[in-house]
């Protein structure tokens, strides 16, 4: 399908809890031809995957469906779709009865499906999108109004989306006259999905750089780092806070769309993508206070804080360096690349000034 995925099995060397994961992107090449049956609701489409919102793509090939659910996963890029996906769903798979059960609400999940006995047993499922066969017409596609989900009755109904969704934001009428004039002159689908790509991602950027800088003012300054005491914590979100930033530092700097922003980033902090989001950023920023802490214990003299301490806090201080020193290792603290170093001669020089019996011992013991 035109996808390429990179991994890497563990070794028997690697050791619990250690193994770097990288994340991939799972994108579709073309994604205009996913998205050129339903192109006047892209906008809508994309509040529906930042949302983390149930939908259902009804598509009549299992590549079709592949295609367009990744393209919905990748619309939202750089932000990472933390909820799940299934980009071909079937009656076979293990959560066949979870999802189609109507005693519960839908999972935050974006399936892909072409049997059509899916069109009636995911008939309650809030956002529907129905593709037809994926073609590129040198017409331009005709404008399709948003359908009541009670319309959908087979998965042979008419292309569009089926959904009593009302977006937060103003439909950008600039981007569907772009790629209208595109298909017009027959513009190449690579070209519209450079165009739409960049699209997604302007508006992806405006929408998160407000957090990205409220979430950067959480951090404690450099100052309040002692190297006598443990790293600072984060200042905790305030969503109250957070809003009062959006009038003076809001999206509106880089996004001309008008709309409703603050109930959209109300929506979105209940989200799975936001706490996903969030959870990443948290474990950035300790990791970050983390290294910061370790270069403010490198910049000290240990060796004349120990001389000046009983044997049991210097032995104390040893351990608690040579344990940070193997987290930093783990964790890949983003540190300065000698503090490491600065930080190994550090516990030797401690440890050799030190009487021979403590040397031995300190020098055998390892690390948690």
């Amino acid at each position: 399908m035109g996808i390429i995925m990179k991994v890497r099995i563990p070794t028997c060397h690697d050791k619990p809890g250690t193994t770097h994961i990288v994340q991939f992107t799972h994108e579709v090449a073309c994604i205009f031809r996913c998205f050129c049956p339903v192109f006047f609701h892209i906008q809508m489409l994309w509040e529906l995957v930042l949302l983390g919102e149930p939908v259902v793509v009804m598509a009549p090939s299992p590549s079709e469906s592949s295609d367009t659910v990744l393209a919905l996963v990748s619309c939202i890029s750089p932000l990472k779709y933390c909820s799940d996906f299934r980009p071909y769903f079937t009656i076979h798979d293990s959560e066949f009865k979870e999802y189609t059960t109507r005693t519960q609400a839908p999972p935050s999940v974006i399936l892909g499906v072409t049997n059509p006995f899916f069109a009636k047993t995911l008939q309650h499922w809030p956002h529907i999108v129905r593709i037809g066969e994926i073609k590129l017409p040198g017409e331009v596609p005709k404008q399709v109004k948003v359908k009541k989900l009670k319309n959908l009755k087979t998965l042979d109904s008419k292309p569009g989306v089926y959904t009593s969704y009302k977006p937060y934001l103003n439909r950008d009428e600039e981007i569907i006259k772009q790629l209208q004039k595109g298909v017009q002159q027959k513009r190449p689908a690579e070209a519209q999905s450079v165009i739409l790509r960049r699209y997604f991602l302007e508006l992806t950027q405006s929408f998160i750089i407000p957090l990205e800088r409220y979430v950067a003012s959480l951090m404690p300054l450099q100052k309040s780092i002692s190297p006598w005491k443990s790293p600072p914590q984060l200042r905790q979100f305030s969503q109250e806070d957070f809003m009062k930033t959006l009038e003076k530092a809001g999206p509106q700097l880089t996004s001309g769309l008008k709309g409703d922003w603050i109930g959209l980033y109300r929506h979105f902090l209940k989200s799975p993508n936001f706490n996903g989001w969030f959870r990443t950023r948290r474990k950035e920023m300790t990791q970050k206070l983390e290294a910061l802490h370790l270069e403010a214990l490198c910049n000290e003299d240990l060796l004349f804080w120990s001389q000046k301490h009983t044997e049991v806090e210097t032995v104390d201080l040893v351990l608690k360096l040579k344990n940070k020193l193997f987290q930093a290792d783990r964790e890949h603290l983003p540190m300065k690349p000698d503090t490491m170093e600065k930080l190994q001669m550090h516990i030797d020089t401690i440890i050799l000034a030190l009487p021979d019996d403590l040397q031995d011992i300190l020098l055998k013991t390892g690390t948690t």
